[in-house]
């Protein structure tokens, strides 16, 4: 069985002095100097096992700067992954480019990415907020453009990470949340080529307390319930739950974002070395 062990970026590219939050690189260096680093420091990661996947979500202007970065001859390669993909694509005898503002998944292929990220908590808010400005019920057609997302991702070649969640006012009904955005969102969906995502979306961010690992056990055992795919768990996974996250059997990785979350917040490759090996602890105590 496969482990997963995803990173999703999101704009942490951003210097201070645009108050954000990398202390990395220069931009223009930013995505080779964390791909590079990765791949080293994963080199040295004793007894990783042999089919751990290893795969960071970039903004598409860091993809081939991403890709470049690789080392085709590392132990374990990072896989590159885009944050989503447009419901159009390219074909023959079709639209050829006419995407303005979009990321087709024939241009993310060809940038070098195997995955991508599709559903995450802020793309469903950001869509949930058009509908919102006409004053109507947008879920149908939310679910709708992520289906399409999906189909276009699994047409081009690229695996997909698909997030499912609930927020604070769906907690009394979490099941049927969730059965909702699997339906309808991974409608006539191969799930051999899904890794399934799940967010608390009411439990993320500052101040907020996170679910149990017996409660993430719960859900996980409902989600597989419904839906044969690979799980992670996508409420941030740090430091100081990666074993616990890890023990958990029914679960498959996690998705890390920021691995520091005090003074200088950010990503750090060696924090992420160090989630790394946490999980890994958890997982060999099963």
């Amino acid at each position: 069985m496969s482990r997963y062990i995803f990173v999703n970026l999101k704009r942490f590219d951003i210097s201070p002095s645009h108050a954000g939050v990398n202390r990395l690189a220069p931009i223009h260096m930013w995505a080779p100097t964390i791909v590079s680093s990765l791949e080293q420091g994963l080199a040295q990661v004793t007894a990783l096992p042999k089919d751990m996947v290893f795969s960071v979500f970039f903004p598409e202007a860091h993809l081939l700067g991403a890709s470049q970065a690789k080392n085709v001859g590392a132990p374990f390669q990072v896989e590159i992954g885009c944050q989503s993909v447009h419901t159009q694509d390219t074909m023959a005898g079709g639209n050829f480019g006419a995407f303005t503002t979009s990321l087709p998944a024939n241009a993310a292929v060809e940038l070098g990415c195997s995955w991508t990220l599709i559903g995450h908590s802020e793309q469903r808010a950001k869509l949930a907020g058009m509908y919102q400005l006409a004053d109507c019920d947008g879920r149908p057609a939310i679910h709708q453009i992520l289906n399409q997302q999906v189909q276009q991702a699994l047409q081009a070649g690229l695996k997909v990470l698909y997030c499912i969640g609930e927020k604070a006012d769906e907690v009394n009904k979490t099941e049927e949340v969730l059965t909702e955005q699997l339906q309808q969102g991974l409608k006539d969906v191969d799930p051999s080529r899904i890794v399934l995502a799940y967010e608390p979306i009411w439990a993320i961010g500052p101040g907020k307390t996170p679910p149990s690992a017996e409660k993430i056990r719960e859900i996980a055992i409902l989600v597989k319930k419904l839906y044969k795919a690979p799980l992670v768990y996508g409420g941030g996974l740090k430091k100081e739950n990666a074993a616990s996250i890890g023990a958990i059997q029914e679960l498959d990785g996690g998705l890390i974002a920021l691995t520091r979350f005090s003074g200088e917040i950010g990503f750090y490759p060696e924090e992420y070395l160090e989630i790394v090996r946490t999980y890994l602890e958890g997982v060999n105590s099963i």
